[in-house]
């Protein structure tokens, strides 16, 4: 796994709801792979994070119309719209521009570390994730508590 972080494309506040303690953050985990979306839920629940789950841009639009994650954990390959176009619209977004997003692909081609941080992402890494590395890589880019 390698995980490369970018820098942030604009300031991000406390994306949390101004909760405090991490047990208390929301992330929101979209990818198209009921396995992955398991997986991922069972390590963050794990971990206190409040787990919200979408397959897709439509559903990612629909969970963020009741949910204010601290954090989006973004698949890139999906279907329909990819991850990339998702998180650029994501951050082009007053609503939603200042929530940390951490691009995931099992493909890893050169040039997505260049893509990832033209989308806004804060980070990218490569899967599989190591389930012990998953918690930290959120934690590391997780807005502040009580913001």
């Amino acid at each position: 796994m390698r995980h490369s972080p970018i820098p942030p494309a604009s300031p991000r506040d406390a994306g949390g709801g101004g909760r405090t303690g991490h047990g208390s953050h929301t992330i929101l985990v979209v990818d198209d792979d009921r396995t992955n979306l398991k997986l991922a839920r069972y390590v963050l629940e794990s971990e206190g994070y409040r787990v919200e789950e979408a397959v897709d841009a439509i559903s990612t639009f629909e969970v963020l119309k009741r949910c204010n994650p601290a954090l989006i954990v973004m698949d890139i390959q999906l279907p329909g719209m990819d991850g990339w176009e998702l998180t650029r619209r994501l951050k082009a977004s007053f609503a939603t521009r200042h929530i940390p997003i951490i691009a995931v692909t099992a493909y890893g081609v050169e040039g997505d570390r260049e893509h990832a941080a033209a989308a806004g992402a804060a980070a990218y890494v490569q899967k599989p994730i190591s389930t012990m590395d998953l918690p930290a890589i959120i934690r590391e880019h997780l807005p502040p508590s009580g913001n």
